[in-house]
């Protein structure tokens, strides 16, 4: 009995030593044929390695694009700021779907909000050259050419010292849930995130602050804003156009608003009609990026709430390169919306309510005459 017991057991463990070793020969064979083919491929694909991806130019989108037609209708920007856009990326890949597509790609989400994988990290490329199209005027030549430009746009001298305009923006998005959703919806109940943003005489935005919650108010916005917190722009002797919602300021920040309602007589209703000339190129410039992303700011935001400011910031960049190669698109026409005054380290400045008295008798003051006209009439 004992005999075969054992003699089973030495079966056994023979053939279960047979059955291993198929299956590890198995398993080696395996592994060559993997190697085989990886070598293989490798050869053939050692002339093509510059070529990982090819552009299938028959999709009547790209058709248009390489074949010279207007860009607008498909990337609602022209050619001209494509090329500017694709130079300032400096993209050199050798992988992926290319710089050229992924470009195309991510400016057509933006035109039509269809949805890409390649749309975040194109997001991060573009604001990452921010300072190269959103800055403050580098010279004292090119500042002055702002103010003559207000000057120009309110129609008077006595804005001729004015840096720029400030003014927020509601960014319509979809309501983010938990229990801080309610603080995105601004006063208007639908949920938002502000755009605080700074403009040149052209509409082209040299200042951006963007993130708040829409419940907060522009002047609080202000508050916590670099431009203010830093107090580097605008120079000595410049301002800053703003309406009734923000206080009038001269330290950190010289802020000049309209004179408040009722005004006292025709002196402070004259200045207010120049001030808002001046000012209402904040509103334009607005106006002008909503009408080219239309998908991105006349519908709700459909991207988590901490990818909205990026996405902003990307359609400030590319709003600017537009207005620099003159690519501008009427903008739309929205009721104005002037909050009410907030309050801001106590109101208004004493020294901000002066400055704006001085300018309001200077818009009053009548023009010196030329001294070679005749006031009487010639027999």
């Amino acid at each position: 009995m004992e005999v075969q017991t054992l003699l089973v057991w030495l079966l056994y463990s023979i053939f279960a030593d047979m059955e291993m070793e198929m299956v590890r020969q198995h398993r080696r064979q395996a592994r060559r044929r993997r190697i085989l083919i990886c070598r293989h491929l490798c050869r053939q694909r050692r002339g093509m390695a510059r070529h990982y991806c090819a552009i299938n130019a028959t999709v009547p989108v790209l058709q248009r694009y390489f074949g010279g037609e207007d860009t607008r209708p498909d990337f609602r920007l022209g050619r001209e700021a494509i090329q500017q856009l694709t130079v300032a990326l400096k993209t050199d890949r050798q992988h992926g779907w290319g710089p050229t597509l992924e470009t195309l790609v991510f400016l057509f989400w933006l035109a039509t909000g269809s949805a890409y994988r390649v749309v975040h990290k194109m997001v991060d490329e573009v604001v990452a050259v921010l300072p190269q199209f959103v800055h403050f005027p580098p010279t004292q030549e090119e500042l002055q050419v702002v103010g003559d430009g207000f000057a120009r746009l309110a129609n008077h001298q006595a804005f001729g010292k004015t840096a720029g305009a400030v003014d927020g923006c509601h960014i319509r998005i979809k309501c983010p849930g938990g229990p801080d959703g309610h603080d995105y919806k601004n006063r208007k109940l639908f949920p938002s995130v502000v755009l605080q943003a700074v403009c040149d005489h052209q509409g082209r935005f040299i200042d951006i602050f963007v993130g708040y919650p829409g419940s907060v108010h522009d002047a609080r916005i202000l508050k916590n804003s670099p431009i203010y917190t830093r107090g580097t722009y605008p120079p000595p002797g410049y301002f800053l156009l703003a309406d009734g919602g923000y206080p009038c300021l001269q330290e950190p920040l010289a802020l000049i608003t309209p004179c408040k309602r009722p005004v006292r007589g025709m002196a402070e209703q004259r200045f207010n009609y120049h001030h808002s000339k001046g000012r209402t190129i904040i509103e334009r410039a607005f106006g002008m990026m909503k009408t080219r992303f239309r998908c991105i700011f006349l519908e709700a935001l459909e991207v988590h709430t901490l990818f909205v400011p990026k996405v902003v910031t990307a359609c400030v960049i590319l709003h600017n390169i537009c207005v620099g190669v003159g690519d501008v698109l009427e903008e739309v026409v929205e009721e104005e919306d002037n909050q009410p005054p907030g309050e801001l380290d106590g109101g208004e400045s004493q020294s901000g309510a002066a400055w704006r008295a001085a300018l309001t008798n200077e818009v009053s003051a009548l023009h010196e005459a030329p001294l070679d006209h005749d006031y009487f009439c010639q027999p």
